[in-house]
């Protein structure tokens, strides 16, 4: 009967919202009993003094690249990433090669990260056959397979009409649609945010309407079906404001920010480094403020990564030519921990809202909470350790990060899944 015993760590649950000094017990790959003292010898433990003891991290936002660009990524070394960053679960976009659009592909999915994984993944179907956004791919195959929700990501659905049928479909199975928010039309060509700093570099923008008038499509399509949509990656400020609107008067909309959307702005580009080009691109600083307070005031529900490794060579190219992504599973937590809680923006329970709590009632998953029972997918941080990100020693195969070399608050310490510990300081239990 395998045990561990986690001692006088702060435990963060804001389900139950309990926010205080712990043991919790594990058995079986479940939470066992959570008690202000729990006495056992002879059980393995982890002593969490000073350290904050939260529900596993969920991600549902994460691009894997397996299949078809595995000198990207593979499910293992991105798995790796993302317990090394605090992640227990990750959901994955459907835009590898082939595309996810059949039920085969998700069971594919499935079976290589029960066999290499460290960490639980949940495919993402797509909403159209080959991304196309032409002919609505088998959605209720795929969710009996074991998608959790639906996306082009990468793609806009320029169709508003598919877009419609797709939200009714997925809603048969109570499943969210992920939406890319981009009008094609006005950002193609583009490489970074439009605005002064394009103007200074000499560089073709994307105006960040062509995120706008997408956002407030899919607001007007969910309150018309009356069906879930999840607005990724929201960068603007106006974009907030639609969504923070559409939410008081009772659409069915949540919406996600990244790190790098709160944390850098179109500045960042200046050096004409590709690891600042990502798409939507890096905005205004109104615009991160406006991100900010949406976090703050509720608007935005979820903090994801939108994950996305390309090889070194790649990134190495011209700005123009570069691919569009960073990685982000690694540098998520220290960069909310930095930027939002020690800003004051979040706080702990809120931000645990953010990482794992809301992600997991978006997706339907059973998880995102520390009560007894539950499966024992934990996270186990110290908030005050400092740490400088080196690019050369992340776990994703991707090197391509903007915030090499800064220093930021907020180490992963353990990562345990389903009661093991999958992550430590020396992973000492599983893969490696």
């Amino acid at each position: 009967m395998k045990k561990l015993l986690i001692t006088g760590g702060r435990v963060l649950d804001p389900k139950s919202n309990r926010d205080g000094i712990f043991d919790i017990l594990v058995e079986e790959g479940k939470i066992k009993a959570i008690e202000e003292n729990i006495a056992l010898e002879d059980v393995p433990r982890i002593e969490a003094q000073a350290l904050w003891v939260m529900p596993g991290l969920i991600d549902m936002h994460v691009h894997l690249r397996e299949p078809g660009f595995e000198h990207k990524e593979t499910i293992k070394s991105g798995t790796k990433s993302a317990a090394a960053g605090g992640f227990t679960t990750i959901a994955c976009m459907p835009n590898t090669q082939p595309v996810v659009d059949q039920a085969s592909l998700v069971e594919y999915i499935q079976i290589k990260a029960q066999r290499e994984g460290f960490v639980k993944v949940r495919p993402i179907g797509a909403i159209s056959k080959g991304l196309q956004g032409e002919e609505l791919a088998p959605m209720g195959e795929m969710m009996d397979a074991g998608a959790v929700a639906f996306s082009d990501d990468g793609n806009p659905v320029v169709s508003s009409s598919l877009m419609k049928k797709a939200l009714e479909y997925a809603s048969m199975w109570k499943a969210v649609i992920i939406s890319h928010c981009e009008e094609p039309s006005l950002s193609k060509g583009g490489l970074m945010n439009e605005g002064e700093m394009s103007t200074i570099l000499g560089m073709q923008g994307i105006p960040s309407a062509a995120e706008e008038i997408m956002v407030a499509r899919d607001i007007a399509l969910a309150r018309y079906t009356g069906c879930r949509v999840h607005i990724a990656h929201v960068s603007t400020a106006a974009g907030v404001e639609l969504i923070r609107r559409a939410k008081r008067q009772g659409v069915a909309i949540t919406a996600e920010a990244t790190p790098h959307h709160f944390s850098l702005t179109d500045r960042a580009v200046e050096g004409y480094d590709a690891d600042t080009k990502v798409n939507p691109p890096l905005r205004t600083q109104e615009d991160v403020e406006a991100v900010l307070k949406g976090l703050q005031d509720g608007t935005i529900d979820v903090i994801a990564t939108d994950h996305a490794p390309h090889h070194r060579d790649e990134k190495k190219q011209e700005y123009k030519l570069a691919p569009f992504g960073i990685v982000g599973l690694e540098t998520a937590l220290p960069l909310a921990i930095t930027h939002l809680i020690r800003k004051n923006i979040l706080s702990p329970l809120q931000l645990v809202e953010k990482m794992s709590l809301h992600p997991a009632r978006i997706l339907n998953l059973s998880a995102g909470t520390l009560q007894v029972g539950q499966e024992a997918d934990i996270t186990i941080i110290d908030p005050q350790a400092e740490k400088k990100i080196d690019k050369n020693q992340l776990y994703s195969q991707g090197r391509n990060t903007p915030f090499h070399g800064q220093s930021l608050y907020g180490q992963v310490l353990y990562t345990i899944v389903d009661g093991i510990v999958v992550k430590n300081l020396e992973w000492i239990e599983k893969g490696e």
